[in-house]
């Protein structure tokens, strides 16, 4: 494996293999056998053919650790979900680091924006079966009561105009637990619209339907874990 590539390599070739695979004229080993079947030097293939068709490949680098995706990491590992519904997973800064850690958890991924939505739905595609990607819109979301075991929602909510009708949703859908994260300082960011402190924030998931609500902070960061209130 090239040392200058410091990706979640599986998850990358699955995103080359789900973009490529109509095209008849690549090899069809590397693109037909199970994705787990592949050794290095065959992910590095199709890495490198993801970087000659201009792929982009960089959203799939892992990162140092960010503060607050090793901080949720440990808390869904104490939590030991069954299967995740994670809202607005965007360019996947947390997802990648949820489907590496989790690799046999089932993981539904929804965004609002089809692009990104079709780049998820790539990786599935590519051999990542544990992934499912929806176009939902997290005040709306297309799913049952408790369809879910966790769900998470990391970096969203202070992007939502109505936070109360995302939150009474989450709740909704989510059968024992909502792990969520957002800024705790304000930031030069204009999509973000809301800042949030632990107590706006505990009184918020209680109106929607959490029973219990514990808070940790990371560098500029409010990480919660909301227990659901289930009759």
């Amino acid at each position: 494996m090239s040392e200058d590539t410091p990706l979640y390599i599986h998850l990358a070739a699955a995103y080359v293999r789900g973009k490529l695979r109509p095209d008849l004229a690549l090899d069809p080993m590397l693109f037909n056998l199970p994705l787990e079947s592949l050794d290095d030097a065959q992910l590095e293939q199709i890495i490198q053919l993801g970087q000659v068709h201009e792929l982009r490949l960089h959203r799939f680098k892992r990162t140092m650790g960010l503060p607050r995706v090793a901080k949720v990491l440990g808390m869904l590992k104490a939590l030991m979900p069954t299967e995740l519904l994670d809202i607005g997973s965007g360019r996947g800064a947390s997802l990648w680091p949820l489907l590496d850690t989790f690799p046999w958890l089932p993981i539904t991924a929804v965004d609002t924006l089809d692009y990104r939505v079709a780049d998820l739905q790539a990786v599935h595609d590519g051999g990542v079966a544990a992934l499912s990607a929806a176009y939902a819109d997290a005040t709306r979301l297309p799913f049952g009561d408790g369809q879910f075991d966790v769900v998470t929602l990391l970096e969203v909510l202070e992007h939502i105009p109505d936070t109360s009708a995302a939150l009474a949703e989450v709740c909704r859908v989510a059968r024992r637990f909502i792990v969520l994260s957002v800024p705790s300082k304000p930031d030069n960011n204009p999509e973000h619209i809301h800042l949030f402190d632990a107590a706006r924030l505990e009184a918020l998931l209680n109106r929607a339907g959490a029973a219990r609500v514990n808070f940790e902070y990371v560098p500029g960061h409010l990480v919660a874990v909301a227990r659901i209130a289930r009759t």
